[in-house]
């Protein structure tokens, strides 16, 4: 059987951002541009019951 390559992914975990008061989340369209500039795409979410979204999460190809 041929050899086949697999891809081999970095990460990037970034809390949203929030207004003064740390319970709204403001509008990340700016810092997920960024992101994707770079090469990073939103691959998923971590949130809690009753505490909306605490974590984003980034992946990219890793550069060899």
């Amino acid at each position: 059987m041929g050899r086949t390559s697999s891809t081999a992914w970095e990460y990037k975990v970034i809390e949203p951002p929030t207004e003064l008061t740390k319970r709204e989340s403001t509008n990340p369209e700016t810092r997920l541009n960024e992101l994707g500039a770079d090469g990073w795409r939103l691959v998923e979410t971590v949130s809690y019951d009753g505490g909306g979204t605490k974590f984003l999460i980034f992946e990219r190809p890793l550069e060899d």
